[in-house]
C-alpha cells in the first residue's frame, strides 16, 4: 500500500465548511486505510492500493456529494511530499513565509511570467508545484498567479509536517 496525502482546495473558507471528522469519515467510507486528518485546511492522510487519478476522482465525487459543491483535490504520495519539502528553494526562510501551491500537472515553463501584482515575492517552479516566498506574509500579498488558480496552497511548516506524518 502507498501512503498518500490529499490536499483539498478551498474548504473552511467562508461558507465552504467541512468538519475534519466528516473528511476522515468520507475517507474511511471510500475504503482508504488509516485515514486521518491534519489541521482544518483540508488535509487527509491515508494508505491505498489505488492510483492517484482514481483516488482524486473518488474523493472529489464524495466531497461534492457531501458539500453540494465542487472541491478540488490534489494527491501526493508520501515520497512525492518528501521530495517537495526537500526541493524547497526557499528553505532558509521561515516556513510560515513560504507557500507551496500544489497543482494537478506541471505548470507551463512561462507560468511565473504571467504573475500579477508582484511586489517583493519570489517564485519558483517545482515538479507539480509553485513555491512562493512571501517576505511580508501571504495575507498581505496581492500576488496572483494565473497558472495556480486551480491549485491549493500550504505553508512549508504544514508541508513538512504532512511529509513527516505520511512517512510514519
Amino acid at each position: 500500500m502507498t501512503a498518500y496525502v490529499a490536499l483539498l482546495r478551498g474548504v473552511n473558507l467562508g461558507k465552504r465548511q467541512l468538519k475534519m471528522a466528516d473528511l476522515k469519515r468520507i475517507g474511511t467510507e471510500l475504503g482508504l486505510s488509516d485515514a486521518k486528518t491534519y489541521i482544518a485546511s483540508g488535509n487527509l492522510l491515508f494508505r491505498s492500493d489505488k492510483g492517484e487519478a482514481a483516488l482524486k476522482t473518488a474523493l472529489e465525487t464524495a466531497l461534492h456529494d457531501h458539500m453540494s459543491a465542487k472541491v478540488g483535490v490534489m494527491i501526493r504520495s508520501a515520497k512525492e511530499l518528501a521530495a517537495v519539502t526537500k526541493a524547497n528553494p526557499y528553505a532558509g526562510e521561515p516556513g510560515n513565509r513560504v507557500a507551496t501551491i500544489f497543482l494537478d500537472e506541471r505548470a507551463p515553463a512561462g507560468a511565473l511570467d504571467d504573475a500579477k501584482n508582484v511586489a517583493d515575492e519570489r517564485m519558483a517552479l517545482g515538479v507539480r508545484e509553485i513555491y512562493v516566498h512571501y517576505p511580508g506574509g501571504q495575507g498581505q500579498s496581492k500576488l496572483r498567479i494565473p497558472a495556480a488558480a486551480d491549485g491549493t496552497a500550504r505553508n512549508m511548516n504544514t508541508v513538512a509536517k504532512l511529509a513527516a506524518m505520511a512517512a510514519e
